[in-house]
């Protein structure tokens, strides 16, 4: 069936990984999840010559704590490859760390792609698969993924909407009779909301925070509509004075911080209804939409979009895993998905 012998076969593991901006997740036929990492790899320069130091849980410690000769980076940014050789190397590294003792791995892949991704950006995740050793990759765009991981019956004749939050983008995507009717992309997700609160902190308290406090803040005291009293003890650096601060958010710190993120979030949804047609509307006003994604564990965001739209609005049993769940479904069940699937084995 793959055009391969039986000795590939037997020594690889078909795998279907959700490549995101933030965390990379590995299914593998039959297993299930088996690896999630941040997507981060640890390079170090020696004699002017770079060189894979870290990947994954244990580069992400690094990041933003390297000395000179080290550099933590992200591969990935908005969900697409912006560092071809660096995404290789990770893939690498994960499709070693799931075949563990097998000198021989070269497994078929399933990667999830944004719906906004450009030819050359698909080819390029595609290429930088293959050059880590995949013997072929087909593509599935994320909102069907995530569709697919949720459980909706994107398959019947019924509207079905799924809103996608990750780190780097975030899916909108209308689905019926197994095809998607409204698909946008946008590149504002997860980690712009980790840049609105360093803007926040630097604005409103001159205080320098990183990236790994953003995202803590949001985790801990995040929050689209503030509902209790909690606070949060932040350190950073006085941007005045140069030394070490202390201050106490609230909540409506981080719901004021996030306000231009999430309504950019709510127009590109608002416009997904305003372009569905009026049969699959009806269907949604019953069905409500699903929320999948990272940032979709942000606290109250779901009372937001349903404030905001109107519709009943779910968040998925795991948001997190939905897409890496959904992708893994489509590789486990190939004749049911072909249809769905980009470029073929």
């Amino acid at each position: 069936m793959f055009g391969l012998g039986k000795l590939s076969q037997i020594w690889s593991t078909d795998m279907a990984i959700d490549l995101g901006t933030c965390n990379t997740l590995v299914f593998v036929k039959g297993k299930g999840i088996v690896l999630n990492e941040p997507s981060v790899v640890a390079i170090i320069e020696e004699k002017g010559k770079k060189s894979v130091l870290a990947v994954g849980d244990e580069a992400k410690t690094m990041l933003g704590r390297t000395p000179g000769n080290i550099q933590a980076v992200r591969p990935l940014r908005d969900g697409v490859i912006a560092d071809f050789v660096v995404t290789e190397e990770m893939i690498k590294h994960f499709i070693k760390k799931v075949h563990t003792r097998r000198a021989f791995a070269n497994p078929r892949i399933l990667i999830c792609v944004p719906t906004g991704s450009t030819p050359v950006e698909r080819k390029a995740i595609q290429d930088s698969a293959l050059a880590a050793g995949a013997r072929s990759v087909n593509l599935i765009e994320e909102p069907i993924a995530a569709a697919i991981g949720a459980g909706l019956p994107i398959s019947e004749a019924t509207g079905s909407m799924v809103v996608d939050i990750g780190g780097g983008t975030t899916e909108i995507a209308v689905l019926s009779l197994g095809g998607v009717v409204y698909a946008n992309s946008l590149r504002i997700a997860g980690d712009a909301m980790d840049a609105a609160i360093i803007s926040y902190m630097r604005k409103q308290f001159n205080l320098l925070v990183g990236e790994a406090s953003a995202e803590k803040i949001k985790k801990e005291i995040g929050t689209a509509i503030p509902t209790s009293n909690n606070t949060y003890l932040m350190k950073g650096r006085d941007i005045r004075s140069g030394t070490p601060k202390e201050i106490t958010l609230k909540e409506e710190d981080t719901s004021e911080a996030l306000r231009p993120v999430l309504s950019q979030i709510l127009g590109g949804i608002k416009d997904a209804l305003e372009k569905t047609p009026p049969e699959l509307s009806a269907d949604l006003v019953d069905m409500g939409l699903v929320l999948t994604g990272g940032a979709a564990l942000l606290k109250n965001i779901d009372k937001l979009i349903s404030k905001e739209t109107g519709l009943p609005v779910v968040i998925a049993e795991d948001p997190l895993s939905c897409v890496a769940i959904g992708t893994g479904k489509a590789l486990e069940h190939e004749e049911t998905f072909s249809q769905m699937l980009i470029s073929g084995w």
